[in-house]
């Protein structure tokens, strides 16, 4: 199989694990804490990957400037994004509740399913680029992008049920979102093959910033709102369960 196809089968199904969450938080009554305590576990899973994986990979194969400055971009970039999505009404696309309806805020829905987006796009980009490398999918990266995935559709469509949105919109943007997700590890592959070790490192560092800044502003609040004390411990806990499945 061509490295670009399995670029964009991997984000797919990384991705469809969005769908997944969000079917166990539309048909499912989960307590909120419970929600918010899975999300506290995949940030930690997330923030483990970014650490082992991508970050460390990125700086050895592209050197200490173009990583950190590559790092710094994406934040940048994201947190600019989000401020003006969140202007228009997808502050709280990841959480459980306090998501607003269209009446609202007009325009809120788009706002979330391009929010939706924005968040889910660079990961599948960094997973394919693990392919590159001539080993195979990076199975660590895929784990926690998968883990991640699956308490933020939950989370996510849990919101967007309190809020009165219509099933069809709710799985229609997760299902946009997983095959953005594999069009997105494609175009990775497809563009990059053929590049330099550096370009390779500055355009990882880019979606791992971006990814990191995403935990912060989206994931970790949701996790602290409902958890408080208990977030840093299942936040510790996901993160050493994908260190260890690094590590072996």
């Amino acid at each position: 199989m061509p490295v670009w196809a399995a670029a964009g089968l991997w984000g797919l199904f990384a991705g469809s694990a969005l769908l997944v969450g969000a079917g166990l938080g539309w048909y499912l009554r989960i307590p909120r804490t419970v929600v918010a305590g899975v999300m506290a576990f995949g940030a930690g899973v997330l923030i483990s990957a970014l650490a082992f994986d991508l970050v460390d990979e990125a700086e050895r194969a592209g050197g200490l400037a173009a990583t950190t400055g590559g790092f710094l971009g994406g934040a940048v970039a994201y947190v600019g994004a989000n401020v003006a999505l969140a202007s228009a009404g997808a502050r709280h696309r990841k959480r459980s509740s306090g998501q607003p309806t269209e009446s609202e805020v007009g325009g809120s829905g788009t706002s979330i399913a391009i929010g939706a987006l924005l968040d889910g796009i660079p990961e599948s980009m960094v997973l394919g680029l693990t392919l590159l490398s001539g080993h195979g999918v990076g199975v660590p990266v895929l784990v926690a992008i998968f883990l991640s995935n699956v308490p933020e559709g939950l989370s996510s469509a849990a919101g967007m049920r309190r809020a009165g949105r219509r099933a069809s919109y709710v799985f229609g943007v997760w299902a946009v979102v997983a095959l953005s997700s594999g069009g997105a590890g494609l175009m990775g592959v497809v563009l990059l093959d053929g590049a330099s070790g550096a370009s390779i490192a500055v355009v990882t560092a880019v979606a791992a910033g971006a990814i990191l800044a995403m935990v912060a502003d989206t994931m970790i609040p949701e996790a602290f709102e409902r958890t408080h004390l208990y977030a840093g411990l299942l936040a510790t806990i996901g993160f050493v369960l994908a260190f260890a499945i690094d590590r072996l």
